[in-house]
């Protein structure tokens, strides 16, 4: 994704060259189907040489649960870097277009596959008569994945009323019915590990749905001043965030593996590699943030910061599609 200032003007006093918007769309087109090969080719690269076998449709789950979380992240992005703007002086009352509807749509569609999944009893249905519609009441997953689709048709909605603030609601019974499912009743303390789960989704979508579309924002605006002030009310937050997530992260971690097979699941498990390949893509993600961060507070022109960013939305990406794999392979320890 990439981000101009058209009326900035460039250091030889001429007006920039307009862009079309072809090479964006196409970027981000390569984008979106090289995230989508990770939880296509994931599983079977995690599961080699581990002696696990992978679930039914491990694949499919993966890429629906990436699409979810997606979804997720673009309203909430929205409504978040939304609220920040009303508190910057100088506001452009131009706004980027919003997204929400089209990501509700998207979170539909995947959530209704999840459910079709569940209403089968986890397995892949290769037919609408494999489908129990009605047993999705009967069970603690089903009645989950029933509240997701509820949920994201009616964000659909409030996105297209007058207050498109109302989808806040929706959007935030999809992550607690995510963090509840994560954590069925059988394992040991499921209500710590869904409060964690609760806590670590919050933030990540924040994080990477509010960089997002403040670098959406950013680009519509021609005021310097009011977009060096967004930028930093959004850095000192996703410091705060990172800092949860960093902690919740470790906690969920440390209850999957315990401390000591830790270092040896990482590598010896498809979750832990998962888990891993995760680690890694957030170092760099917090080195990106970093670098933004530096260039916001040193650069002679702050707004140089949105290099660094526009970098680390698309690592950011790549990290919700593993996550979404990660969510589909099998949890190292059976409780």
């Amino acid at each position: 994704m990439t981000l101009t200032r058209p009326s900035l003007g460039v250091a030889d006093g001429s007006e920039p060259r307009p862009r079309t918007g072809v090479s964006r769309a196409v970027a981000v087109l390569v984008l979106v189907a090289l995230g989508a090969l990770i939880p296509l080719v994931g599983p079977s690269a995690a599961l080699h040489g581990t002696g696990e076998a992978a679930a039914p449709g491990t694949a499919g789950i993966g890429q629906l649960r990436t699409v979810l979380f997606a979804a997720l992240c673009v309203p909430v992005g929205e409504l978040f870097v939304n609220r920040l703007a009303r508190s910057v002086p100088g506001v452009p009352p131009a706004m980027p277009r919003s997204w929400a509807p089209y990501a509700a749509a998207a979170g539909f569609v995947a959530a209704l596959g999840l459910a079709s999944v569940v209403s089968t009893g986890n397995l892949v249905p290769n037919s609408p008569a494999d489908l129990d519609i009605g047993g999705l009441y009967a069970s603690r997953d089903g009645k989950l994945a029933l509240l997701e689709v509820n949920a994201f048709a009616m964000a659909g909605l409030c996105a297209l009323s007058r207050r498109p603030a109302t989808q806040l609601w929706p959007l935030a019974a999809v992550v607690i019915a995510e963090a509840l499912r994560a954590h069925p009743t059988t394992e040991h303390s499921p209500l710590l590990g869904s409060g964690l789960t609760l806590v670590h989704l919050t933030c990540a979508t924040l994080w990477a749905g509010g960089l997002l579309h403040a670098l959406r924002t950013l680009r519509g605006w021609g005021v310097r001043e009011a977009g060096t002030a967004l930028l930093g009310l959004y850095a000192r937050v996703a410091a705060v965030l990172l800092a949860a997530i960093t902690a919740t992260g470790v906690g969920s971690s440390l209850r999957r593996m315990p401390s000591e097979t830790i270092l040896e699941q990482l590598t010896g498990t498809a979750y832990g590699r998962a888990l891993l390949a995760k680690m890694l893509l957030m170092a760099a993600v917090a080195a990106l943030a970093l670098w933004a961060r530096i260039r916001l507070r040193r650069a002679a022109d702050p707004l140089t910061a949105c290099s660094p960013a526009r970098a680390e939305v698309v690592v950011l990406g790549v990290v919700v599609a593993v996550s979404g794999l990660l969510t589909a392979l099998p949890v190292p320890i059976r409780w």
